[in-house]
């Protein structure tokens, strides 16, 4: 009965904590296929990179419809990773979080681990098997087997990541997190700036701190509300900065750490 309790009491709990939230990625995966193994490393390699990412929890509910938790955290995400594997279609779950990002029309990176791109797409191979299951189980309900059809293909359309040409897991992870980094603009090219309105003016202003004269100079806090400006601004800017003067000889250097991270 303890147990019970307290599972019951950990999924609002969980669910509350994804409304107070929003992220810069959702990560979208069949568990049994890569969580404990892909997933759990480009996970990490994501937090290393200060990306919020949504990974789901098995303490949130599993019911017949996508949870609300799920759903927020979806429509907040700014780009969603979608891991495409051997036994991703096999789940209704992970079939209906992509309708929902596909609806969304939030920007989307597939990535197709184990797996051919042209099966997701055109569910051959286990995605028939899969499919063929989901037309059985569903066949008072064949739109909801359509919607999904048509969001692997969509997803299976764009641009991504295909393991079978990269080889190695390693240098997958290391593609996929440069490539979120871009689209987040927290590339390290100045050209990110060109279109973000306010944003270069307030950088210049910033970097005009960083003078020769003041020997004394030793720290610079930006002090605002958490999003992409400051920490545009921050990594973007400031390690820009330095890494110039380094190359033009100068003994300056630059740690750069973001204080909401932080706890007592």
């Amino acid at each position: 009965m303890l147990a019970s309790t307290s599972s019951s009491s950990a999924a609002p709990a969980a669910a509350d904590m994804i409304k107070a939230r929003t992220y810069d990625v959702f990560l979208s995966f069949r568990g049994e296929d890569t969580r404990d193994g892909f997933v759990s490393h480009l996970y990490k390699d994501l937090c290393r990179k200060n990306i919020e990412t949504f990974i789901d929890s098995e303490m949130l509910p599993r019911g017949d419809e996508i949870s609300e938790a799920l759903l927020t955290a979806i429509e907040g995400a700014r780009v969603s990773v979608i891991v495409f594997s051997k036994d991703y279609a096999s789940s209704k779950w992970c079939l209906d979080e992509l309708v929902k990002i596909m609806d969304y029309n939030k920007c989307v990176v597939p990535v197709f681990y184990g797996v051919d791109p042209s099966d997701v797409r055109n569910q051959t191979g286990s995605f028939a098997d899969a499919f063929a299951k989901h037309e059985e189980n569903f066949k008072h309900h064949v739109e909801k087997v359509k919607s999904w059809r048509s969001a692997l293909t969509s997803a299976a359309k764009l641009s991504g990541w295909d393991l079978k040409e990269i080889r190695s897991e390693a240098t997958l992870k290391d593609k996929i997190v440069k490539d979120v980094l871009m689209k987040l603009n927290r590339g390290t090219s100045s050209a990110n700036l060109e279109g973000l309105v306010g944003v270069k003016r307030r950088m210049q202003k910033v970097l005009s701190l960083f003078q020769d004269g003041f020997p004394d100079f030793q720290m610079l806090g930006i002090w605002g509300m958490g999003g992409v400006e400051t920490i545009f601004l921050d990594e973007n800017g400031v390690n820009l900065d330095f890494e110039n003067k380094m190359k033009n000889g100068s003994r300056h250097q630059s740690f750069f750490m973001r204080c909401d991270r932080v706890t007592s």
